[in-house]
């Protein structure tokens, strides 16, 4: 065989590979609104960026009719490329090709990038379309997936390392995307789940749908396992490149800086105005926040799970920051269960990554009753302290209104190594509510006034006395557990001065090998 035949095979295995399962199963692909697995990189990343590893890799299986059912690159896809010009490792899980099951080589050949995405300290991105483990090869596959997971665990903390759900994704499969920082789900066509509807109903005789039991709406919205629901592939792909934007490329690296013509010293008027006069008003805080930030652009995370609170990037002057806001639009703003687990783990992140946290707080308290304490509210708002706390990150807070008891100590306080911390003239930090306060205080006294017009004038004018004397920012800020009063239309200078001062922060806390958070 002479070079130029050599050539010609080299190109033939080249084409050969890039059809996968062949013609017939990239048109079923299709047919179910899905991408391929090549399609999707090329969509992801730079054009023309992509350096594939691995297409030559093939099975070793010869039980089970495998032996003559080989193709190259087995079910993945894996390499490198760039997005907006820096490097990133991704792999795609391939549908045509075994229904995207996993085997020892599909194992290797993920392992083998991740491992140089830990090398070179870029992000990876998983895209999965898989039916799970390739069951003809037994114990090899499962060991496999658990080669992923120790990766995965690895790299967490080091480097950016985002899933992408564009198919199934079931039982052990799960775990992978669970480990790493986010997920995105396809409405129309993925799912996720430790056990199937059919194994549900044998085991529990419970009946229910796949969409019901692992759909994106269900993960968006009620479990919380996943960060975004897309509608299309394209929309997904495109929502990476854009969160990728706010993250550096590992834990050693600073953010990415945008230059920004959006002025610092903007003043927004409406911000005087935006807090109701009654207490019990609610407002919409992301308006709070879209005022203040560059170009008014804010990339919520979690949109839909646990609505009273709110959490995403946004930049201030061109740094990239992770925002905490509590959600006087909904629940009040409470902190419950699920606003803490979500709040905690967003955190976490950004102080992994060297992003710094600006917090907006608004919060009348933890939600009390039976569901939430049999739930372990205790512990899942002691997980919201503890990523505060730990947090070494430039940290600024501002507290817009209420800001009571045990929640006002979570919320990025003084005490929890906040920076700095601001507070509008219209702040209430107290132990608790004027209410409250009064019933427990004056309760005695109340209940001996018969007269309900008299007992009522009473009440009112004691609720008054307690707000002028606690439920007031300047109590606070003169103890110096607040930097400064500011006045809102002022917020976004007086943040972005607070960050400039904070760049150089260095606050390591004591060596040890990990903390024990609450868990």
């Amino acid at each position: 065989m002479n070079s130029q035949e050599r050539i010609k095979q080299l190109l033939d295995y080249r084409e050969k590979a890039r059809k996968g399962g062949g013609e017939k199963r990239i048109e079923d692909q299709h047919s179910k609104g899905k991408l391929t697995a090549r399609e999707r990189i090329t969509m992801l990343l730079d054009e023309g960026s992509f350096e594939e590893y691995d297409m030559f890799v093939t099975h070793r299986t010869e039980d089970f009719g495998l032996a003559d059912k080989k193709y190259l690159s087995d079910g993945v896809i894996t390499g490198h490329g760039t997005i907006d010009g820096r490097v990133v490792y991704v792999f795609a899980q391939d549908f045509t090709v075994f229904g995207g099951s996993l085997s020892e080589t599909f194992a290797q050949k993920i392992c083998k990038i991740m491992d140089q995405a830990m090398k070179t300290g870029a992000p990876l991105i998983g895209i999965n379309d898989s039916g799970g483990a390739r069951i003809q090869e037994g114990v090899r596959s499962l060991a496999g997936y658990a080669e992923i997971f120790e990766r995965n665990i690895l790299a967490s903390g080091v480097i950016p390392q985002i899933s992408a759900i564009f198919g199934p994704c079931a039982g052990g499969a799960v775990y992978s995307p669970a480990l790493t920082d986010y997920i995105i789900m396809s409405r129309k066509s993925s799912y996720m789940f430790v056990t199937g509807p059919k194994v549900a109903k044998a085991v529990t005789g419970e009946d229910i749908t796949i969409d019901d039991l692992g759909g994106a709406g269900v993960h968006t919205s009620k479990s919380g396992v996943a960060h975004f629901g897309v509608d299309e592939e394209k929309e997904g792909l495109d929502l990476i490149r854009k969160l990728l934007g706010f993250m550096p490329q590992n834990n050693l690296e600073e953010p990415p800086q945008l230059d920004c013509d959006d002025p610092i010293d903007r003043l927004e008027d409406e911000l005087n105005d935006i807090i109701p006069e009654s207490p019990n008003q609610p407002y919409d805080v992301k308006d709070v926040i879209a005022r203040v930030v560059d170009y008014h652009d804010f990339l919520e995370v979690h949109e839909a799970y646990a609505k009273n609170i709110v959490v995403g990037y946004a930049r201030f002057d061109g740094m990239p920051v992770g925002i905490v806001a509590n959600q006087p639009a909904y629940l009040a703003g409470v902190l419950d269960i699920e606003a803490s687990r979500k709040a905690a783990r967003f955190i976490r992140f950004c102080d992994a990554f060297n992003i710094p946290i600006v917090t907006f707080v608004d919060v009348p308290g933890f939600l009390p009753g039976s569901t939430q304490e049999y739930g372990g509210i205790i512990i899942h708002g002691a997980k919201l302290m503890y990523a505060y706390g730990e947090a070494s990150v430039p940290k600024v807070t501002v507290t817009l209104r209420k800001s009571y008891g045990g929640a006002h100590c979570v919320m990025s306080s003084k005490q929890l190594r906040g920076d700095i911390n601001y507070a509008w003239p219209t702040a209430e930090i107290a132990v608790m509510g004027p209410q409250g306060a009064i019933e427990v205080l004056e309760g005695k006294a109340i209940s001996e006034i018969a007269d309900p017009a008299e007992r009522k004038q009473y009440v009112s004018k004691k609720e008054q006395e307690y707000r002028n004397k606690f439920a007031n920012p300047y109590e606070a800020a003169r103890y110096g557990y607040l930097d400064d009063v500011i006045e809102p239309r002022n917020t976004r200078f007086r943040v972005i001065r607070a960050l400039r001062t904070l760049a150089t922060k260095k606050d390591p806390g004591p060596m040890k090998k990990h903390g024990n958070i609450p868990l």
